[in-house]
């Protein structure tokens, strides 16, 4: 009976160390990709000075693959990735099924090339070369080449993304210069292709421009007299309203004489007006084809925002931001002082250092050219337009003067209704506009200072200018943009590949591994399963 229960206890002991057994052969080993050299070195598997032999077995191989014959399965093994042990063992069975791979009587291979092939796997298996190797390759692959692909890929996608911003910035900048260019030169009364040619088309025909304004400073009758007749009906008086707005009336009678004239009270009989010259010589259109103008790189230093640093609303330079000096031969150009306007009290009784009846200098101006003469003219507009706006305003309210009592007292000249006064209103304002306009006020300037011409076309010209630098940067961010996506497609089916082979080795190490585990379970972990 004791002999029966050893028995029995010595079975279930036995049984007990087989299960164990068996549960450790099916325990799979699990190793971190970074620590698998170290592994494989610390269970020598593999010699620690195995990289001398590496580098013996990598001159064969490079001389081993000059002459290899053209099978195209060999050929993609040695294209994409670093040449291993499992490429060359692969290279060795398609050796065998080509002419290389016959042997003689002895059962060796006749083929230098299948010899040479054979060495090289002898020595990667000798010391487990071929294990350390491959380690460090997987290492590398994960830690160093798949990571840079992929940086540089990302650098290309945003070179990318970064280009279509900045064409699309372009392209706003340059129809926005352009369309300011275009609205500038249509707020000179100019097409913009020879700016100065048109300036001084312009600036020549500004005596019939003035004339113009005078005949239609006639159409204000109305208005004066109503001014005139207001005037005397509130100051209780008949001769104050005569006197009111002189230079206007004198205007809507004569018209814009010389200054001599209005002067002396008799025509000149002779009238010598200073020249104007304006060099014209060598324009070119300005709107033309600029060519391919190097503008620099974009892709090299700092890029700045023209358009948005440089201001160029020429509609704000004001006449006082502009002087006259003399250079040599008494030419008069702008000096960006102030100009000298005078106090603006003009009387007949001035007098130039002209010859008796000769109108020259200041003189022979007309007098809504003469800048001091034309001062007065828009002072007396300006005056009847505040008379006008009050009267409106008392009109459309409770307060009107000729309210009440008045009006059973008032002159029918001065019994005006809101239309009439407002048609009164506007008219005097389309005069008032057209002769302070920004084109008047330019045209002006360079009647006043031919040289300022040359400023205004360089402002005008710079606009273009950048313009058309915005376009060369768009054309330039396109360039680069494609260049980032051919790299980008060449960079893409290298990392795929990569990737692919790396999965490969991780699998084959895994199963050489196995192999002197007696197949058990074994795992590479690691960011490796995640590339």
């Amino acid at each position: 009976m004791q002999q029966k229960a050893v028995s029995y206890a010595f079975y279930i002991v036995k049984n007990i160390q087989m299960s164990s057994q068996n549960n450790m052969e099916n325990l799979p080993i699990d190793i971190h990709y970074n620590k698998l050299l170290d592994w494989l070195i610390s269970r020598r598997h593999c010699s620690q000075q195995w990289q001398s032999t590496a580098l013996t077995i990598r001159e064969k191989i490079n001389l081993a693959i000059q002459d290899m014959p053209p099978v195209e399965e060999i050929t993609k093994l040695l294209q994409g990735t670093y040449i291993n042990y499992f490429h060359c063992k692969k290279i060795a069975d398609l050796l065998k099924s080509t002419d290389s791979g016959a042997k003689n009587i002895f059962g060796q291979y006749s083929s230098q090339k299948m010899k040479d092939w054979q060495e090289i796997l002898k020595l990667y298996e000798k010391d487990g070369v071929y294990l350390a190797e491959a380690a460090q390759l997987l290492t590398r692959n994960v830690n160093y080449e798949i990571p840079a692909l992929k940086k540089q890929i990302g650098k290309c996608q945003q070179i990318q993304t970064e280009g279509e911003r900045k064409e699309s910035e372009y392209i706003s900048n340059a129809a926005k210069l352009k369309k300011e260019y275009n609205d500038t030169c249509k707020q000179m009364g100019i097409e913009g292709k020879k700016i100065k040619s048109e300036l001084a088309t312009l600036v020549r025909d500004m005596p019939s421009v003035f004339d113009k304004l005078a005949k239609k400073s006639k159409g204000l009758e109305g208005a004066v007299q109503y001014y005139s007749a207001f005037m005397d009906f509130i100051m209780n008086r008949s001769d104050l309203g005569a006197s009111a707005v002189p230079m206007l009336r004198y205007v809507q009678q004569k018209g814009s004489t010389t200054t001599y004239e209005w002067q002396t009270g008799h025509k000149p009989s002779q009238v010598i007006e200073s020249a104007i010259n304006i060099d014209t010589a060598d324009e070119v259109d300005k709107t033309a084809d600029t060519g391919d103008i190097d503008w620099g790189d974009i892709g090299t230093g700092e890029e700045v925002d023209y358009a948005a640093d440089i201001d160029f609303d020429i509609s704000e330079v004001s006449v006082e931001g502009v002087g006259i000096e003399t250079v040599d031969g008494g030419e008069e150009v702008g000096t960006g002082g102030n100009i000298d306007w005078g106090t603006g009290e003009v009387t007949k009784s001035d007098q130039s250092s002209s010859k008796e009846g000769v109108a020259q200098g200041e003189n022979a101006l007309s007098l809504l050219d003469n800048p001091k003469t034309r001062n007065l003219f828009v002072d007396d507009l300006s005056e009847l337009e505040c008379f006008l706006a009050q009267r409106l305003v008392e009109l459309g309210g409770e307060g009107d003067v000729l309210s009440g009592s008045h009006s059973q007292s008032a002159p029918a000249s001065i019994q005006v209704d809101v239309t009439k006064v407002t048609e009164m209103l506007e008219a005097v304002r389309a005069i008032t506009t057209e002769l302070t306009s920004v084109q008047m006020h330019h045209l002006m300037l360079i009647r006043n200072s031919p040289r300022y011409v040359d400023r205004l076309t360089d402002t005008l010209k710079q606009k273009l200018q950048l313009a058309d630098k915005m376009v060369f940067y768009q054309k330039q961010s396109v360039a680069k943009r494609n260049q980032a996506l051919e790299e980008q497609r060449d960079l893409e089916p290298k990392l795929d590949v990569i990737i692919q082979r790396t999965k490969e080795l991780q699998k084959q190490m895994q199963k050489e591994i196995s192999k002197k585990y007696k197949d058990r379970p074994v795992n590479i972990m690691g960011e490796i399963n995640t590339i």
